[in-house]
């Protein structure tokens, strides 16, 4: 029987510690278990201590993973939520994602300060983002428009907006969401057009592999659409060598045992561009992935990645 609250770590942002107490809500009304059984453990990260730079130059997407998961392996936290698509490809040995929630809406947000659509910007407006992928998106569409990195917690970025910093910024529309904010999106862009980052929108929960205790207690609230899902998107990734470095889209729905997924990897400046669908059975979701990983890396070809890196 569990006397001491179940020790949850998380990044310190509003909208991590929003993420964790959605979890700790799912969780409490999975088992019936008072608020007191849960204590939201928050940790400062690399990632969020550094802001004036890109993400790809300071070491990618395990920068806001390390120091949270230090205290999994020590015992000091019993399990972790997070964003999905922050998480790398590869993990820590030890370490898993042992439950996904379901998946809000996987869309990007435009939010625009002097026009409310990515298409009615002027000609030369600057558009933020913090994002490669975003950032080779709007290329693609508006080649004309001068892009410029963004970094900082939403309100940090919303803030920079309404200085004048930028014209628009794009932001996740399911974050906006889970903060309240969705009324400054302006425009949400059509994933057909506008390819979301693999696992958007989807909140996992890490912990140690053999921890019996807190699988039994994880698996109540895992969500085994999404967990297909983005099994299927983070196989995709890991064969392109997925990370901040890389701009690289991809979409999976996995609906009565069917998964169907479309992935695009794009050059930084949009001028080229390798996209593939495939789909099949969702028990077959991560090699599926692989697979459309290996097919739009061998239409790009060696020299395409050799170029930019």
């Amino acid at each position: 029987m569990q006397t001491k609250p179940f020790r949850i770590g998380t990044r310190g942002s509003p909208l991590a510690l929003a993420q964790a107490h959605e979890t700790c809500d799912r969780l409490m009304a999975a088992h019936g278990l008072a608020e007191e059984m849960f204590e939201i453990v928050v940790l400062s990260t690399k990632g969020d201590r550094i802001t004036d730079r890109a993400l790809s130059e300071i070491g990618g997407k395990g920068l806001f993973t390390e120091e949270i998961e230090a205290q999994l392996f020590s015992g000091e936290i019993d399990f972790a939520v997070h964003s999905s698509k922050d998480m790398p490809t590869r993990l820590p040995d030890g370490l898993e994602l042992a439950a996904f929630l379901p998946r809000e809406d996987v869309r990007d947000a435009f939010i625009g300060r002097t026009a409310p659509t990515l298409e009615e910007l002027p000609h030369g407006a600057t558009v933020g983002s913090a994002s490669l992928r975003r950032q080779a998106q709007i290329r693609k569409l508006r080649p004309d428009l001068n892009v410029v990195i963004f970094r900082g917690q939403v309100d940090t970025r919303l803030r920079k907006l309404a200085e004048g910093q930028a014209d628009a910024t794009l932001l996740a529309y399911a974050g906006l969401k889970r903060m309240g904010k969705e009324h400054v999106a302006t425009q949400i862009l059509d994933p057909a057009v506008f390819l979301p980052a693999p696992a958007q929108g989807a909140i996992c929960v890490e912990a140690r592999i053999g921890d019996e205790r807190i699988g039994a207690l994880l698996a109540a609230i895992d969500d085994a659409p999404t967990h297909e899902a983005v099994a299927c998107e983070r196989s995709f990734l890991a064969v392109l060598d997925g990370s901040c470095r890389t701009p690289i889209a991809g979409h999976a729905v996995s609906q009565d045992g069917h998964i169907r997924f479309r992935g695009m990897i794009l050059t930084p400046d949009g001028s080229q561009v390798h996209e593939t669908t495939i789909e099949g059975p969702a028990s077959d979701a991560a090699a599926l992935g692989a697979r459309a990983g290996q097919v739009v890396r061998d239409a790009a070809g060696t020299g395409f990645f050799d170029g930019w890196r």
